[in-house]
This record gives C-alpha cells, structure tokens and sequence, in this order.
C-alpha cells in the first residue's frame, strides 16, 4: 500500500516537473516568464508539501495493526484532503494567469487541467473508498488495492503530452526565481 501512494506521489511530482521544465510559452499580455514561475512555484510548494504530510501521515497509518474502519477513516481523509490541496493548488495556477511567452495560454492551461485531474483522481478514490464495507478485511483490502491502482492510471493519463511544448524563457525562470528553490 505505502509503495502504490509513495509512487503515485513521485509520478505526480515527475509529471509538474516535466511541465516545469518543457513547458512553452505565447506572446500574450500576462506576467513576464520570471513573474509566473515564481506564482506557480508558491502554488505548487504547499500542494507538494500537504500531499507529502497527508501520505506520509497515512502510511505511517495503514501500517500500523488497524481494523478496516480505521483504514476507510484514514484513507478517505487523505484522498479528501489531497483534492483540497490540489483544487487550492490549480486555483492559485489559474490566479498566477498567462506567462507572456510563445504559447502561454496553452501552458497555463495544462498546469491547471494537470493539478484539475489530479483532482478529479483523488475525489473519485476518496468516493470508491468511502463507498467501501468494512465487514469483511479482505474485500475491504481488495477494494483499497484497486482504488489506489485506478488512482495511478489517472495520474498516468492525466499526464501533459509536453514533447511539443519548450520555452527557454521559462525553464530559466523556474530555475532563477527564489520561490522555486
């Protein structure tokens, strides 16, 4: 269980950072390059670090000797509170607007649709989980394996194709600005 959630995480932060560093940029009216990272970056910090606490948290949880109640408990205030975080996270994304750069538009809005499916990902395992019985410890653990497996393939199809996407400007933002230290 901890190695599902653990690596469900670290796609998470693989996919951001791949948009980080490939994203591209249009000629618009928004924040300079260096403006926007740094709004993105203060967005993302406390997402990242709440996801972290909330799985941390729970493994720590689910291995300890608990009963199924205690697990649904557990888990259904993880999967809520990571979709809180991630919804906090896409509206400060879509707070920070449009980089002026070649094809922002586009990039602001694979930001906001990766962190609104990541979203999605976590209300529907919080539901699938909630929805669970408790009286029998295998089908409960069953259901519990296979939340967490359709988690991970969301989080594998919610990824941003950014093969065409590459903006110089913003990959040297993301790594000048303070905030994305």
């Amino acid at each position: 269980m901890r190695t599902c959630r653990a690596a469900t995480a670290g796609k998470l932060t693989v996919v951001l950072a791949t948009l980080v560093l490939l994203a591209a940029a249009c000629g618009s009216s928004g924040p300079s390059p260096r403006a926007w990272a740094a709004s993105v970056c203060t967005a993302l910090s406390p997402w990242r670090a709440e996801i972290s606490k909330l799985t941390s948290s729970t493994n720590e949880q689910m291995t300890a000797q608990t009963t199924p109640a205690q697990a649904k408990e557990n888990l259904v205030r993880l999967f809520a509170g990571a979709e809180e975080a991630s919804e906090t996270a896409r509206l400060k994304v879509e707070q920070a607007g449009v980089p002026k750069v070649e094809q922002g538009e586009e990039v602001s809005v694979g930001f906001r649709a990766a962190l609104a499916s990541m979203r999605d990902a976590y209300g529907r395992a919080r539901t699938t989980i909630d929805g669970l019985g408790i009286g029998e410890a295998g089908a409960f653990y069953d259901g519990v394996r296979s939340a967490v497996e359709t988690l991970q393939q969301e989080y594998d199809a919610s990824a941003l194709d950014t093969s065409r996407l590459n903006s110089e400007e913003l990959k040297r933002a993301f790594d000048e600005v303070p905030e994305c230290r």
